[in-house]
């Protein structure tokens, strides 16, 4: 069974989907910590309610560095093999990528490599896509490394923009394409099918 780490800043949408996935049975494997910086995430709640261990871990007044030692001190005690960002609003140093290499992955709302990148997040990004014209949007899970949303790609999911839609809409859309695509990526780590030496996107339609 995959120990999974889920960290989350706000609501966790995300997280919920990949807890639902374990209880269902799609995840071969079982949530068994929730980290947050923000004392009152609802993320912290879902983890409480999952029965998962659920921590605040305040970065006010730390280094970076001193803030990631402190999470990989709760990562190392639950054994875990996988980290899953889930709308986690900090950057990581190298400190916490190396000590967790090609274990940590991100959930973006965009089709990466486009819309990525310092502040392209939320709102920002579905404004960008609705500003450019394209003709489609959609979410993708990427491997974390220092540089932001720079990380080889393992799949995305694609969702069309509509001539009438707002940011919000939008972001409706990609948040279903979201929880999709999410649990898949980490089921394919419980089944061990993601090799950190052979990085292949996998486009998968969703209209």
């Amino acid at each position: 069974m995959l120990r999974i780490a889920v960290l989350a800043s706000g609501s966790g949408t995300d997280l919920q989907a990949i807890l639902d996935a374990c209880e269902t049975g799609q995840i071969d494997g079982q949530v068994v910590i929730v980290i947050s910086n923000k004392e009152d995430a609802h993320a912290l709640k879902r983890a409480r309610e999952y029965e998962a261990k659920a921590v605040f871990i305040d970065h006010r007044g730390m280094s970076r560095e001193a803030h990631e030692w402190r999470i990989t001190e709760e990562l190392d005690a639950m054994n875990i093999d996988l980290i899953v960002l889930a709308g986690y609003l900090r950057m990581f140093t190298n400190y916490i990528i190396d000590e967790y290499k090609n274990k940590i992955i991100n959930i973006h709302p965009a089709l990466l490599p486009k819309y990525g990148g310092k502040g392209m997040h939320g709102m920002n990004v579905h404004q960008a896509v609705l500003d450019s014209g394209d003709s489609e949007s959609g979410c993708s899970v990427h491997f974390v490394t220092e540089g932001v949303d720079e990380g080889p790609v393992i799949a995305r999911m694609h969702v069309p923009v509509k001539p009438d839609d707002t940011p919000k809409t939008l972001q409706e859309r990609v948040l279903k394409a979201e929880h999709l695509l999410l649990p898949m990526v980490v089921q394919w780590f419980a089944q061990g099918k993601v090799y950190p030496e052979n990085f292949k996107i996998i486009d998968m339609p969703q209209s």
